[in-house]
């Protein structure tokens, strides 16, 4: 490099923190001595928190305040805030920075907040968060009155969230039945239960294991299972075990489904074919697909086409693939092709794998 400038001489020391080379970054920066900017500061600070070099960076954050010179942007500011909030003892020290930074973001804002919160000073928590100009779900969240074991204040405070438009976060949502659950309350976890099926959040772990928990810490399990299976749709539930790789229990609760007198949709079918193509069941996967229009009534869609051919082609049965293919009362989007393309590639079939990787790629350049 013929000429070092401030950027290149802050991406180096930025780069020697990432790796873990803090020493080698403090030589960097030292030599740098006036050229020093802002992010430089900030790249060396946060190096000696990674390393959990407490001190040194708390020291090198008093130097950085002691250069008049040099100007704290909002995103550093968080960044400082973060580091600080890792340090036992230092939350004054944080938010004396806080307070003498020209400028301050929500991010900002709201770290201050989440760092009171973590001590129980919930009132401070409240007097910073009216301070702000605008608040968004997660300074909404940051408070975190559940930590303080502050229940009811946690849902009036939710309650205030809603009356505002803002829509929660599935944060807002786990803090919600931590709530209800430290409460006893059945009444308020089934609200919130009710709401999150509202917001298509059922299929997070997180979440999913809040719901467990409260209905268990609420003394109901068997009448909150009974609830649960009447007011989560099935659909829910083999879409949430599609998506985590539970395949036998989606075809389990596809049966329970039947069998209950409920009647599948789309999505229900969708779930048990791509059940069917990664367990490989090629039988079973043609028995739905056949019963979807003959027994009941559901038109198949591209996507359940597009399941059937990568269960045929998995299965080595190309040329029952393409016959389906050409079968559609409508055209193949490219995820058909590349369904086809791949089950050729790997059955070794090159004539079908230049026919429909030219397909596939035309179709895809539309």
């Amino acid at each position: 490099m013929v000429e070092k400038n401030v950027v290149s001489w802050s991406s180096m020391v930025d780069g020697y923190c990432k790796n873990g080379r803090v020493s080698e970054a403090r030589k960097l920066f030292d030599m740098m001595e006036e050229s020093r900017n802002e992010f430089t500061w900030c790249a060396m600070i946060n190096g000696y928190m990674r390393a959990g070099h407490f001190e040194d960076g708390f020291q090198l954050l008093m130097g950085m305040r002691r250069e008049g010179h040099v100007r704290i942007e909002p995103t550093v500011v968080t960044a400082i805030l973060e580091s600080c909030g890792r340090i036992a003892g230092r939350l004054e020290e944080a938010y004396e920075l806080f307070e003498k930074a020209e400028a301050k973001d929500s991010v900002s804002w709201t770290t201050m907040i989440t760092g009171f919160s973590s001590k129980g000073l919930t009132a401070k928590c409240i007097d910073l968060f009216n301070k702000m100009n605008a608040h968004d779900d997660v300074a909404w969240t940051a408070s975190r009155f559940v930590n303080n074991k502050e229940y009811e204040d946690a849902i009036c405070w939710f309650i205030k969230m809603l009356r505002n438009a803002i829509k929660p976060n599935p944060l807002t949502l786990i803090s919600l039945f931590s709530a209800s659950a430290g409460l006893a309350s059945l009444s308020h976890g089934l609200q919130i239960h009710a709401l999150v099926l509202k917001t298509v959040t059922e299929h997070d772990l997180s979440i999913q294991n809040s719901i467990s928990s409260m209905y268990s810490k609420c003394g109901s399990v068997n009448d909150a299972y009974k609830i649960f299976k009447s007011v989560v749709s099935f659909n829910s539930i083999i879409t949430g075990f599609t998506h985590n790789g539970n395949r036998e229990e989606v075809l389990e609760v596809f049966r329970q489904l039947v069998d209950e007198g409920h009647k599948p949709n789309d999505v229900s079918f969708l779930g048990v074919l791509c059940a069917c193509t990664h367990v490989g069941l090629v039988e079973e996967g043609r028995k739905y697909f056949k019963s979807m229009r003959t027994f009941f009534k559901v038109e198949p869609n591209p996507d359940h086409y597009a399941c059937m051919v990568d269960l045929l082609g998995r299965a080595g049965l190309l040329d029952e693939a393409i016959n389906l293919i050409e079968s559609m009362p409508f055209e193949p989007h490219c995820g058909i092709w590349d369904a086809l393309l791949g089950a050729s590639w790997i059955h070794m079939r090159l004539g079908s794998c230049k026919t429909c990787g030219s397909i596939y790629f035309r179709t895809r350049t539309k």
